[in-house]
């Protein structure tokens, strides 16, 4: 859908916060992400990611809007911003999130669903970037992450579209699941107001024989290339019909 505004978020909290002070926001912020929720018809799906050159505080945070279910790109924007927060494995959200929350601000598509490249709620206190994205968001989100952070899983059957759970203290809360065949899997969990089920997918109908969804893939690809490129501060890369 073309706007001629950009984004609107709701409320966005301070992001200048200590860890510790940033694991009790995540306690916090947990209770308000709802597993559930119709997302009604797809047109547009969207995906965000972030990259930075090791040992540097500068982030540069994408977001790719594509049409669904043909996957074309119709939108690409950028944002980057000096950090102060650091590098800490489950507080992801509190480096990379004014970044990300800029460059949605910046985009002039709705999109249906974002996915990130990350964990949702599986997460050691639930609150992965894609449910606190979401949250802030207020729009249903998916967590796709190359690497399990939290809970135990088993491999899913070696074709493309096999899954198996992931799981903690009996309790499922995300699935693995081969987006590719002979190649490693991806671990997919609810990020806000959304099904697991319905999650696993639109990954899969996403996937384009890589393993990666194109969504993430796409903002993947771009934020390596605004990282290389320098800063994306202005920058404001429109590809929908009509000029923007």
């Amino acid at each position: 859908m073309r706007r001629e505004t950009t984004m609107e978020l709701g409320d966005v909290h301070s992001f200048d916060l200590t860890p510790a002070e940033a694991i009790r926001l995540q306690e916090a912020l947990r209770a308000r992400v709802r597993l559930s929720g119709d997302i009604g018809e797809i047109s547009l799906v969207a995906g965000a990611d972030a990259s930075y050159e090791k040992g540097s505080d500068e982030i540069h945070a994408v977001v790719v809007a594509l049409g669904y279910p043909d996957l074309t790109v119709v939108e690409r924007v950028s944002a980057s911003t000096e950090t102060s927060f650091p590098y800490i494995p489950g507080l992801l959200t509190f480096r990379e999130g004014p970044a990300l929350i800029e460059a949605f601000r910046r985009l002039r598509s709705e999109p249906d669903v974002v996915f990130f490249d990350g964990q949702g709620i599986a997460h050691p206190r639930g609150l992965g970037i894609a449910s606190h994205m979401g949250i802030l968001l207020d729009r249903p989100t998916v967590g796709v992450a190359k690497s399990l952070l939290s809970g135990t899983a088993t491999e899913p059957g070696p074709g493309m579209g096999s899954t198996a759970p992931i799981l903690r203290d009996g309790e499922t809360i995300g699935m693995t699941v081969r987006t590719k065949e002979k190649t490693k899997p991806v671990y997919v969990s609810v990020g806000h107001r959304i099904t697991l089920s319905t999650a696993v997918d639109l990954v899969l109908a996403t996937s384009r024989g890589y393993r990666l969804p194109e969504p993430t893939r796409q903002a993947h690809l771009f934020a390596n290339t605004v990282r290389r490129e320098g800063s994306g501060e202005g920058r404001q890369t429109t590809l929908l019909s009509g000029g923007g």
